[in-house]
């Protein structure tokens, strides 16, 4: 079985820094960080083909110092790895961003695709649905424990807002996943030193076949018009006394500022 794990380094959320021309997220040389949700979804992975047997690759788009999350989930148990890296690529939406993922499972074939159901650095969670879209399969989203995998289906339980859907789909599928699905785990020194030495493979736009009007900016049917720091409030009051004459004097406070 082959399963496909896309995931993103996103910044360090105490690093983000924007590029005032373009309005998107500077990478270059902000510390950055594998996408919490995408370790869940490499953990999902990694469990499935330690009972099933098949292979792991970790996907992932952006710069060359997207490398290291690679390494990181080789690092966990993933068995190859392939950076998509472009400067056609830059800047990419969400429609853009699944477009060059699709054309690149596209190639390497894939029987379940994993996805963290959102990225922090943008919130979107449409990359995933709008992948499975893109290569005509069905998708699962915010998947909280997988019940059954076969080699032709799989069944899963979807989180909803009260309790939680049982659904069953056939393979080839995608899947988003929460954080309730599983606990990752931690990398393992021969997992360290397996990912210190694997081969990254890196593929551009010409190795996936794809149509450069469809990618970056160019491919980009949202534009982002304006963006801005929020101001910074440094102001705070501390409320003494006892716990009975703190949430008096609190619902004072907030009735003066008329928050209640």
């Amino acid at each position: 079985m082959n399963i496909i794990v896309c995931v993103k380094q996103v910044p360090d959320t105490s690093e983000i820094k924007i590029n005032p021309e373009t309005n998107t997220l500077m990478r270059e040389g902000v510390p950055s960080i594998i996408n919490p949700f995408d370790l869940h979804a490499i953990e999902a992975a990694i469990q499935i083909k330690e009972q099933t047997g098949g292979k792991v690759t970790v996907l992932t788009m952006g710069p060359p110092q997207a490398e290291t999350s690679l390494r990181e989930s080789i690092a966990m148990g993933a068995d190859e790895a392939v950076l998509l890296s472009d400067r056609a690529f830059a800047g990419s939406d969400t429609w853009a961003t699944s477009y060059t993922l699709a054309k690149a499972i596209e190639k390497l074939g894939a029987d379940i695709i994993f996805c963290g159901k959102q990225a922090i650095d943008g919130d979107t969670a449409q990359v995933g649905p709008e992948t499975a879209e893109f290569l005509n399969m069905p998708h699962i989203s915010y998947i909280k424990k997988i019940e059954d995998v076969t080699d032709s289906s799989i069944k899963v339980q979807r989180m909803m807002d009260e309790g939680y859907d049982v659904v069953e789909s056939s393979l080839p599928v995608l899947l988003t996943v929460v954080k309730e699905l599983n606990q990752p785990r931690m990398p393992s020194l021969k997992g360290k030193m397996a990912a210190k030495k694997a081969q990254i493979t890196t593929m551009g736009m010409a190795d996936i076949g794809a149509d450069e009007n469809s990618l970056g900016l160019k491919g980009s049917p949202t534009q982002v018009r304006n963006i801005f720091a929020p101001e910074v409030k440094a102001e705070r009051k501390m409320i003494e006394g006892s716990p009975e004459e703190q949430v008096e004097n609190l619902l004072k406070e907030l009735k003066e500022i008329k928050c209640i």
